[in-house]
């Protein structure tokens, strides 16, 4: 986790701990975060706020430097956004104009981190008031502590996807409980920006949910510092990443923000847990499982269903042979479709899946929260890996992805004559 303190920042840290307690750090997405959060501190506590701003803002642009040139005599420059930038100047003004949010989300991270340490601290300040406060202040990694080394790999071979099909993009998901999602937060901007990914990224108290593209080098060392990192090493393994052809040219930023929900169904994480979802199925089981259903697809009275949890323009294009496709324009609507036809999987069997088996996750605990299915079970990686494994499957047609591909192709199956593009603020799934 970030450090929290300076040597010179030792005064008045009781009065700012008793301030930052007061403040919503959760919100990402103010208007001008910056002014906004700076209009709630009073005098005393506004000069942390500046040390943490500073810290953010070095470190962001600590991110984007490359080598220089060989023809030219600095030592480096920086790229950001598919800009060259030669001088500090140049982009430190492009950073403060293009990346406030970025650099709000690693100020608020290093703010709830002084925070935290400075609570902690303050029992020990009442048993020995003779030491100084520093004296028992444990420092915590800061975010650079926890990004990958790349010094095997020059920044060309980085960045070597932004411009051509060479790269790859990695789809994933991971719940897990997460104290500290704005350190989280801070780290994967970090790490993503070090190894020039772009794609989306959510992080809550419940879990992280990423897309992220970039060259092949890239996306392995990614890979690497997610499996190594102590907060995901027991809940994630190499097979939960999901990979596709692309790069980082498949999206147009990096965006990196916590949120209430990991993919967004609209019911609190305390009430509809991913903790109860349905019973996983590997990809041969799943096969196996439909093969038996369109067997008996002449019999009047089937006691399994075949639902698919994605929305409408998703299984337009691409869908298993079957399949219950419900007419929702987005997840946040699927509670209320299964509300309003509880009647229809009273009493059955129900296969669900969705494009990499994190929409299920939440969607199989609804379900199954209603207590009126006799089994709910889920495809297990979604299509993605189903289609690994069954690219001439029972999957029919294009698979809809979050990004600028818009689709993937497995087979020759075409669903529909007519794609619907549409930007979905549902983000990776």
């Amino acid at each position: 986790m970030p450090s929290s303190t300076t040597p010179d920042e030792g005064d008045d840290l009781e009065n700012c701990v008793l301030n930052f307690s007061d403040l919503d750090l959760k919100e990402s997405h103010l208007i001008s975060p910056s002014h906004s959060l700076k209009a709630e501190l009073d005098g005393s506590v506004k000069k942390k706020y500046s040390f943490a701003k500073k810290k953010a803002f070095a470190l962001f642009v600590r991110n984007k430097q490359v080598p220089a040139p060989p023809f030219d005599c600095k030592e480096k420059w920086w790229r950001c956004c598919q800009q060259l930038f030669a001088d500090q100047t140049s982009i430190h003004r492009h950073v403060a104009t293009q990346h406030g949010d970025e650099i709000y989300q690693q100020t608020t991270s290093i703010l709830k981190q002084l925070t935290a340490t400075l609570s902690a601290s303050k029992s020990l300040m009442s048993t020995d008031k003779k030491s100084p406060l520093k004296d028992y202040l444990t420092p915590c990694p800061e975010v650079s502590a926890w990004l990958p080394d790349a010094s095997c790999c020059s920044s060309d071979e980085l960045m070597r996807s932004q411009g051509s099909e060479e790269g790859e993009v990695l789809l994933y998901y991971c719940y897990c409980d997460l104290e500290d999602p704005h350190w989280v937060c801070a780290w994967q901007t970090a790490l993503c920006q070090c190894l020039h990914l772009t794609g989306k990224v959510r992080i809550a108290t419940e879990g992280i949910n990423g897309t992220v593209g970039g060259s092949k080098m890239a996306t392995r060392l990614y890979v690497e510092a997610m499996l190594s990192c102590p907060l995901f090493k027991d809940y994630l393994c190499k097979n939960d990443f999901k990979s596709s052809k692309g790069g980082a040219h498949c999206f147009p930023e990096l965006r990196v923000g916590v949120f209430e929900e990991i993919v967004p169904m609209g019911i609190s994480p305390s009430k509809i847990s991913y903790k109860k979802p349905g019973i996983h199925l590997s990809p041969g089981e799943f096969h196996k499982e439909v093969e038996k259903l369109l067997s008996r697809a002449n019999e009047e009275q089937s006691d399994t269903i075949l639902l698919d949890c994605r929305n409408f323009y998703e299984s337009k294009i691409g869908r298993f042979q079957g399949c219950l496709a419900p007419d929702i324009r987005k997840f946040s609507y699927f509670p209320s479709y299964i509300d309003k036809n509880l009647d229809v999987f009273r009493q059955k069997r129900v296969l669900m899946y969705c494009t990499g088996g994190i929409r299920c996750e939440r969607g199989s605990a609804y379900l199954r929260a209603k207590g009126v299915c006799k089994e709910v079970f889920q495809l297990k990686g979604g299509i993605h890996k189903y289609l690994e494994e069954f690219p001439d499957g029972f999957y029919k047609g294009k698979l809809f992805v979050f990004d600028e591909r818009y689709a993937l192709a497995y087979n020759n199956a075409v669903v529909s004559g007519r794609m619907f593009v549409l930007w979905s603020p549902v983000g990776p799934v």
